[in-house]
């Protein structure tokens, strides 16, 4: 399919090309986490993408112009190709590319081969959900935080610490953690400290073990923000909390989601619009055979159909119509809402969060 169609197909239908493709190379995971979207590592037979097969997908979308590349999964490193999927990637000249990892399978000869890579725009995203092993451990399984720690410890030893990143997710049972988190981050020579609210789906829906934090956690953690100066600039060099910049922000957020941005391939061949929006009637299926440029193609009037339905959130929804944040918010995330509610036209799962941190600002 000529390139061209594509950008007319999508121009035709209001959107814009897709920018970073995060891919779920292999469904297989080394842990079972209790808060995992995919349900990744249950013993189940596990789909991957051959190599062949998106080292094609990875050219077509490089030849569209795409910018980055995302490797998760699963765990990448379960992928027996991963070292030449990611050499590829930085070969087809992407400008950036990640590696999504849990860090305990990062020992010193797969640092080495990260090392050998040599490209400046390689970066490596480590998830550590707390700062302490009782905290990461709990969701991760016993030992996990013991194996993470060593994983950044051959990081270090490799020279690769400068590029890596923390995201940690935020749950009940850890949000007291964000300061300790980020000094940690920081003595470990880590820069950069994102955190997310956990999402009620996959193997956190409905579980008792974890459930999103309290919107009096995050305005304790706001007032520790605004009332500790010491905190307050180690945030500044490493961390990012929506929540402490939802707290400090007051620009509208202006038109709506760029979902196609950012689209999601899963290791079955199923393609997303984002990362965040997993709403099968958007999804495009068969990606690994019909390949990327076409599955695009296929996919613009449902994407198209979904951008209006995210301008028209902060209009329809009763919650947002109402709402003093409405213009900040512009309705949320629609990708959350249908993880937390199964309904793309349900306020987003943190509608309760922005409502009270809104409510501490104007005090």
């Amino acid at each position: 399919m000529p390139l061209s169609a594509v950008h007319e197909t999508l121009i035709s239908h209001g959107l814009l090309p897709p920018k970073t493709l995060t891919v779920a190379v292999t469904e297989a995971c080394n842990q079972r986490c209790a808060h995992c979207w995919k349900s990744a590592g249950t013993g189940e037979p596990a789909c991957r993408i051959p190599a062949g097969t998106l080292c094609e997908i990875l050219g077509e979308f490089r030849a569209l112009g795409g910018e980055g590349v995302r490797f998760t999964g699963g765990e990448p490193l379960c992928h027996p190709q991963w070292l030449e999927l990611l050499r590829f990637a930085v070969a087809e000249g992407f400008g950036a590319v990640s590696l999504q990892t849990n860090g305990v399978l990062l020992d010193e000869g797969r640092v080495a081969a990260l090392a050998g890579i040599d490209f400046p725009g390689l970066s490596i995203q480590v998830s550590l959900d707390g700062a302490t092993a009782a905290t990461h451990d709990l969701v991760r399984g016993e030992g996990a935080f013991l194996g993470v720690m060593r994983g950044m410890e051959q990081l270090a030893r490799g020279g690769l610490i400068s590029r890596v990143s923390i995201f940690c997710t935020e749950m009940r049972h850890n949000l007291e953690e964000i300061p300790a988190l980020l000094a940690l981050a920081e003595s470990l020579g880590v820069t950069s400290v994102t955190t997310g609210m956990l999402v009620s789906c996959g193997r956190a829906a409905g579980g008792a073990l974890v459930r999103p934090p309290e919107p009096s956690q995050y305005l304790g953690l706001l007032q520790r923000y605004r009332d500790d100066a010491s905190f307050r600039e180690l945030y500044r060099r490493v961390g990012r909390v929506a929540a402490l910049e939802w707290g400090n922000c007051s620009e509208p957020r202006g038109g709506a989601c760029n979902f196609l941005e950012n689209p999601y391939l899963t290791a079955r061949g199923v393609l997303y619009p984002c990362v965040l929006c997993h709403a099968d009637p958007y999804s495009v299926e068969g990606v690994l055979e019909k390949g990327l440029a076409a599955a695009i193609v296929e996919g613009a009037p449902i994407w198209s159909e979904l951008l209006a339905v995210s301008r028209r959130r902060p209009d329809e929804i009763a919650d947002c119509r109402e709402c003093g944040e409405r213009l900040t918010c512009a309705g949320g995330c629609l990708g959350r809402a249908w993880g937390s509610f199964g309904d793309i036209m349900a306020p987003d799962d943190r509608c309760a969060v922005r409502r009270e941190i809104a409510r501490h600002k104007a005090r």
